[in-house]
């Protein structure tokens, strides 16, 4: 018989040379177990998805509630399913009064290819805005979106109409004008190794939107649900976006996003009738889970620990030459090197620490941990990193 190792070669299909190959039988908490019952400590949370760990036993109780009512029903939007009232509901409620109307995916990329289509048809511009080293996902529409070349060329002509400009560059933002239908930033660039936005820029960003009567479009993918230490990212700055997006962490472990914007926006896509459809979207076993998660990091404050965790990431990390950036649990430990840190990351998987790079700053580890670490497991998992670099230093 066959193992799982060679049936993964086989069948299904790769998207790098050389994947981890992690033979994982058993998830819970911050721990992964492989199939000879190696414990792996997830310090990046399924890329910013297990935000309260894995299986949380409240997200389990519901998921396993919501499968003995029902499934899937019908196309998004038809019928009137618990799940995703009671979860857009719950999100709205977080959210300034603008931002009051859901719509509910499947994954980010979905969210990033709604949220365009819907600044289009709101504004009937058709000129999108997005950043350098930006990264919005790997469907066509997202794919234009993305500020790095390498991954795009091969896929080309892509959208139209896409420019891009510098984060941080305040001068850049003057080529927001009139044609401008939106512009699409993250809070904080993720895949760019965790890029801080300058003093004020985002403030900047948004007023310049507003003036030329462009929607601003905020990507919390990664950001979203208490990452940076608030709910959301752009309360960490004087804005509301028009659009938001989020995914990864809204789901609790399992596949759903959303965009949200105001119902003076989203009304438009009503017109023409079935305009924008999914399937899938808003899945009621998804959205029972979400809810679930939602309870969990508003019940538990787990949140208000988030910027003490930072902390203690950035006490423990920062020294010598080294330097952790980022906000909340969303840091980045800038290593030098792409040599090293593929070094490094190889180190502190042999000790049972799942560490990652990032795709345009591969010169940076990733630290993105469960919010609901304890101090003691976030000691302990600086310790493996520190003791890996001063071994290869």
């Amino acid at each position: 018989m066959r193992t799982d190792k060679e049936l993964f070669y086989t069948y299904l299909a790769q998207t790098s040379p050389k994947p981890l190959s992690l033979e994982i039988n058993k998830a819970d908490g911050i721990y992964l177990y492989d199939k000879y019952g190696k414990a792996y400590i997830d310090f990046i949370s399924g890329i910013s998805v297990s935000n309260i760990g894995h299986r949380h036993p409240k997200v389990i109780e519901v998921i396993k509630k919501q499968l003995d009512d029902y499934m899937h029903l019908m196309v998004y939007g038809e019928y009137i399913e618990s799940p995703q009232v009671q979860l857009a509901h719950k999100l709205c409620s977080f959210l300034p009064e603008q931002l009051n109307r859901v719509y509910f995916v499947n994954s980010g990329a979905e969210a990033v290819e709604g949220a365009i289509k819907l600044a289009k048809k709101y504004t009937g511009r058709h000129q999108i805005i997005a950043f350098k080293n930006a990264y919005h996902g790997s469907t066509a529409g997202a794919l234009s979106l993305m500020g790095n070349e390498k991954l795009k060329i091969p896929f080309r002509p892509l959208l139209p109409g896409i420019q891009f400009i510098e984060f941080n560059n305040f001068n850049d933002l003057k080529k927001i004008n009139g044609q401008t239908a939106c512009v699409i930033s993250e809070m904080i660039q993720g895949e760019a190794g965790i890029v801080m936005p300058s003093e004020g820029y985002i403030e900047e960003l948004a007023h310049c939107c507003k003036k030329n009567g462009a929607l601003l479009i905020a990507d919390e993918i990664q950001t979203g649900m208490g990452r940076t230490g608030k709910m959301f990212a752009f309360e960490n700055y004087n804005i509301i976006p028009d659009i938001l997006l989020l995914a990864k962490a809204l789901g609790g472990g399992m596949p759903l996003g959303a965009f949200i914007s105001s119902s003076t926006i989203m009304k438009t896509l009503i017109n023409p009738p079935l305009s924008h459809i999914t399937t899938f979207g808003g899945h009621p076993v998804c959205c029972a889970a979400a809810l679930a998660t939602l309870n969990v990091l508003d019940e538990e404050n787990i949140i208000d620990n988030v910027f003490l965790k930072e902390q203690i990431v950035k006490e423990c990390l920062s020294y010598k030459k080294f330097k952790v950036q980022g906000k909340g649990l969303f840091l980045a430990l800038n290593l030098g090197t792409t040599d090293f840190n593929m070094k490094v990351i190889e180190k502190c998987l042999f000790r049972g620490l799942i560490t990652d790079w990032f795709l345009f700053a591969d010169h940076s580890l990733r630290i993105a941990p469960p919010l609901n670490i304890t101090d003691s497991d976030l000691k302990f998992s600086c310790s493996i990193i520190k003791r890996s670099i001063e071994e290869l230093s």
